[in-house]
Order: C-alpha cells, then structure tokens, then sequence
C-alpha cells in the first residue's frame, strides 16, 4: 500500500496523486495491472471516489459530491461526456417523459426548454450540467478491471488511456470508493441464435448505429422489436417515405404519451400517491382504450398484468405512442405501411423467414433489442452485482450500494428519475464517511466498510 502522497499532483486532475510511474515492478493488480510487456501500470491516488462512466448517472453523483465538498474522478471511455446519448441515438429522438422528471439534481433544464426535450436539447443539458459544477471527466480512460483490495481497504481500478490497439497506456487509480456508473444500457444487445444471420445480404444494424430514415426512402425495411426505440424507429422509417415492417414477438402494452393533455407518466405517479397499482393500472388502461382502441386488432395484444406491475416486477416499460399506432392502423397508404409481422424463424439470403412459415425479401433489418450492462466484464465482484444481467442483485431502492465502498448509478430501471434516487443516496452516503482521515492513503480499513 502506498505510504506518501508519491511524486505531485495530476496536472489536468488536481483531485489525483501519482504514486508509482509505469513500467516499474510493482505489485498493481497483477497480472491484470500488467501493461505492454508486463510492465506494472503507474499507480494514482483518488481521496475521493472513482465513477465509472461519464453518462447522466455519473455526472449526477459528481455533482452532488463536489455540491457537499467531496472531490471525484470521473473515467470515461470515450471522448465527450454523454456520448450513447449523443452518438448512439437516432435524431428524432425526443425524451418520452416530461422534462420535469427527466432533471438531474440540482439543476433544473434552461428556460424555454420544451415539455419533451430533444435529443440535441438534452445533450446540451448534459453538457452544461458538467461545466456548472466543473466536473472534468478523465476521457479516452476505458476500464479494463476493478477489484477490491482487502488488504488495505481500497479498490485498484485499472484503466487503458490512449489508442486503443496496442498504443494505450494502463493506470491503476487507488480509491476508498468505487461508483458504477456505466448504466443499464451500456452495449447494445444482440439477439442470438438466429439461423442464417451471417449469410444475409442486407444491411443489419443496431438501433445504436441508425440516424435517421432518409436513407432507407423506398426501401423494404424489418424492425426487430416494439419497445419505445422499436415504434419510433418505425415511425421515422415511415415518415421518411420507406415500408416498415415491425416484428412483434411479446405481448405489450401500448399507452398514448398524454391522455386529457396530462402526461401519462405524471398521471401515474399523482395517482400511485393515493392508490394502489392494480387500480392506477385500471385507470390507464381503461383512458388507453378508450383513446388507442383495442391494441390487439393490430397485432399488438397486451398481457393480463397491468403495464405498472410489469414496470415494477420485470422493468420492461410500456410504450408511449407517438404516432406509430396510427401508421399501423392506416395501413392502406402502401407508401407508407407499418405492418406488424411475426417473430423471425431465420434469415434467408435475401430477407428472412418468419415462424409461420412465409419468407419475404428485406433491404435491411434494424435490431431495435434493446441493450445491457457490461458492468460483469470489468468488475471483479460477485455478491452485489450479478454476472447474468450487470444489474445489482437487490431491487430497487436498495440498489445504489453495495459492501467496501462499492455503489451503483442508474441501475434501477426507472429511467432518470432513479438516476437522481441513486446520485443522491450514494452522495450522502460518502459524505457521511469523508473526512480528512480518509483523505490519506494510509487510512485503515474500517468496520462500516462492510455494511450493506
């Protein structure tokens, strides 16, 4: 462990300390700290916390840190702040939800913003939130693996700076506290196990790498899935003059955004204040019939569970329709048909062949399968989080942290509003513990550190 504050301070990150330079033979990680050649990585001290991942989640809990007098070093693999919202998001993208619980803490969006902000308009807020409160993630820092130390009581978090391919060089940041913060939705997923994928012809594509529909005018488009990503996708591909197909593998619900000009998620939460689940759910569901209709003449039956009750079992998020459900209805404009197919059974050279037996003939197939965490393949940690999904193994709200100073950001499937649940819990909770005694890298372990 180290014993001095080593050898100056970090010049763009004055929150540091180095203590050892790379390509020495120290002890680091391991065999998982080894750099080019097996050179040890160089060491730096973080007083503070460690977050992991640049995103809301992490610049939320930065802010309120450095709001209550606590410093952080904030890592982020790619280089800007935010970038899934800013490069791996469609255009047309608008916040589902009301700005006024999409606001991170401390800092509600500029005037004149609209009640659904825009994906441009929220990465703006993004930006500015990190400028408010100086936050200054370290960029181009991807971790490659963080474990706990119990011999000292301080987590060794090792990340790759630099070009990757071989020219990147290895940091391990020594920290009392280890905040996750990389969310749920960091890898796009993949569906597998689709027979022929490889020897299709077509463009296949992730909703993460699709921009706009412009591009597919004219074309015979699949979207596969029909959460939110998956109807809007379809939409734009609509409106953008291409034939959308969209296949439907589960039952969903489908919800109108507003029903009598209030949206249907600040409905929800007024009504959960005074009823419980079951009845909210009646009530949206009887307004979603009465305003959308019988979802099933569409090919888009609903389960027997109410939408919240899967929201709050399962996380799956019912839809908020935003115009896709009228494409679907009006399927007569042959320009513009959205058509709901059946799940794919495999592609064929050309398109695919549905479970039912009928083949057609596909220009592209966008995935629109959702996403995951990656948190099980750079954490070396087993009991707070679970390596089948990357999500912590108790729900929600207890969620946000875990033994030895290891926290979680933006895990609770409840979209922004969880964010700031977790921010400030996690906040407070190391506010609690800081003090200049734990600003020293010779701090010893302590009992708290095991609480859960």
């Amino acid at each position: 462990m180290p014993t001095s504050r080593g050898e100056g301070q970090e010049p763009d990150h004055p929150t540091t300390t180095i203590l050892r330079r790379g390509g020495g033979d120290g002890g680091g990680t391991g065999g998982d700290a080894a750099g080019d050649g097996g050179a040890a990585p160089r060491q730096v001290w973080v007083p503070g916390p460690v977050i992991v991942g640049a995103g809301p989640s992490g610049l939320a809990t930065a802010a309120c840190l450095k709001a209550r007098g606590v410093p952080s070093l904030v890592l982020e693999k790619d280089a800007c702040v935010a970038a899934s919202w800013r490069h791996r998001t469609y255009e047309r993208l608008r916040l589902h939800l009301p700005r006024c619980f999409c606001e991170l803490p401390l800092a509600p969006f500029p005037p004149g913003t609209p009640p659904y902000p825009t994906r441009d308009q929220f990465v703006a807020y993004l930006d500015g939130y990190a400028r408010a409160f100086g936050i200054a993630p370290r960029l181009g820092a991807r971790v490659r693996s963080a474990a706990y130390d119990a011999a000292i009581g301080f987590w060794r978090v090792t990340a790759d700076e630099g070009a990757e391919g071989g020219g990147a060089t290895a940091t391990e940041f020594v920290s009392r506290w280890l905040v996750v913060a990389t969310g749920e939705n960091a890898e796009p997923a993949w569906p597998e196990g689709v027979e022929g994928m490889d020897g299709y012809r077509g463009v296949a594509m992730h909703t993460s790498s699709y921009k706009k529909g412009d591009e597919f005018r004219g074309k015979n488009v699949l979207v596969v899935g029909c959460g939110n990503s998956g109807m809007e996708v379809s939409l734009d591909l609509c409106n953008n003059g291409a034939k959308a197909s969209m296949v439907v593998r589960d039952k969903l619900h489908v919800l109108p955004r507003e029903i009598l000009g209030i949206s249907t998620f600040g409905l929800s939460v007024f009504l959960l204040r005074w009823l419980p689940i079951k009845r909210v759910d009646s009530v949206l569901l009887f307004f979603s019939r009465l305003i959308l209709g019988d979802t099933e003449k569409y090919g888009l039956p609903r389960p027997k569970i109410g939408p919240l009750q899967i929201k709050s079992s399962t996380g799956k998020t019912p839809v908020l329709d935003i115009g896709a459900l009228r494409k679907i209805r009006n399927g007569e404009i042959k320009r513009e048909i959205l058509q709901v197919v059946p799940a794919i059974n495999r592609f064929t050279e050309n398109g695919v062949e549905f479970i039912d037996g009928h083949r057609e003939d596909f220009d592209a197939v966008i995935f629109a399968t959702g996403y995951k965490s990656n948190v099980p393949s750079w954490l070396k940690e087993e009991e707070f989080f679970s390596h089948a999904d990357g999500f912590p193994r108790k729900p929600f709200p207890h969620s946000w942290r875990g033994k030895n100073g290891l926290y979680a950001a933006g895990f609770t499937r409840k979209g922004l509003m969880g964010t700031s649940y977790d921010a400030l819990r996690i906040a407070g909770d190391i506010v609690d513990q800081w003090s200049e005694a734990f600003a020293s890298p010779t701090v010893a372990h302590r009992s708290s550190d095991h609480r859960a």
